[in-house]
């Protein structure tokens, strides 16, 4: 507890100050300028540093929503599964990417989603045509969002699942002898008796948007993608930081 939430303060005075790490420890440092918002005043008027917020924000809004809707929804249907063994299949298959890195996942989907790559293979077939998912903004922002989405929906789905298995049966039960709908047992049973993990995965769904960096970095190699639509504040950070 003193390591992690009182150490984690020296972080905080850190931001206010000139910080310089040849003069070593926090109390030996110079202040900021203007009382100590130098840092700040100059991190707001950064070129562009506004539109990689807006992009976080977009992205992470998104990305949030699906997240936590996706996963609900097959962890409501594996849970109406009555084969066990095809309801762990599935978990199983849903699950393996969350334990594969982004590097490996990244590597796939540079490939896939290439003007040569399968997809677009198949979509010439189809369709008669390809379509340049690395240089269009719309494609490829949709492409970081579904696959951050993809790789995430597992873990939430786990989660879910186990909070619903986790409901009285009893209730669903005499709901149905009262007469009730499908979709009235949902949200007025499940919903409220599931809310404290619906909570909790949107609070980490929204902490870990505001730091998403692995997906646009690996996916457009530091450069933001097209127009730099996908730069977020964390790559934006990072490229200013190791660009000087």
């Amino acid at each position: 507890t003193l390591v992690f939430k009182y150490g984690s303060m020296f972080g905080i005075v850190m931001a206010f100050q000139k910080f310089d790490i040849f003069k070593g420890t926090f109390f030996g440092q110079e202040w900021a300028s203007n009382h100590g918002f130098g840092n700040f005043i100059y991190l707001f008027k950064m070129e562009k540093f506004w539109n990689s917020v807006r992009n976080t924000l977009l992205i992470s809004g998104i990305k949030i929503a699906l997240g936590i809707i996706v996963p609900l929804l097959l962890a409501i249907l594996i849970n109406e599964v009555s084969k066990k063994w095809f309801s762990r299949f599935v978990q199983t298959m849903y699950f393996l990417p969350f334990f594969l890195s982004w590097i490996i996942l990244g590597s796939i989907l540079l490939e896939m989603f290439a003007y040569g790559g399968v997809v677009n293979t198949v979509l010439e077939k189809i369709f008669g045509s390809r379509i340049m998912f690395f240089l269009d903004n719309g494609w490829f922002r949709t492409l970081v969002i579904l696959s951050d989405v993809w790789k995430g929906m597992g873990y939430n789905m786990v989660i879910f699942l186990a909070a619903i298995m986790g409901v009285d049966p009893t209730l669903y039960e005499a709901a149905e002898l009262d007469g009730c709908t499908p979709n009235q047992m949902f949200w007025k049973i499940t919903i409220p008796l599931i809310r404290p993990i619906l909570v909790y995965v949107m609070i980490t769904s929204m902490i870990g948007g505001l730091q998403m960096f692995d997906v646009p970095q690996i996916l457009t190699n530091g450069k933001g993608g097209p127009d730099r639509t996908s730069t977020t504040m964390i790559m934006y950070l990072n490229n200013h930081l190791f660009s000087k």
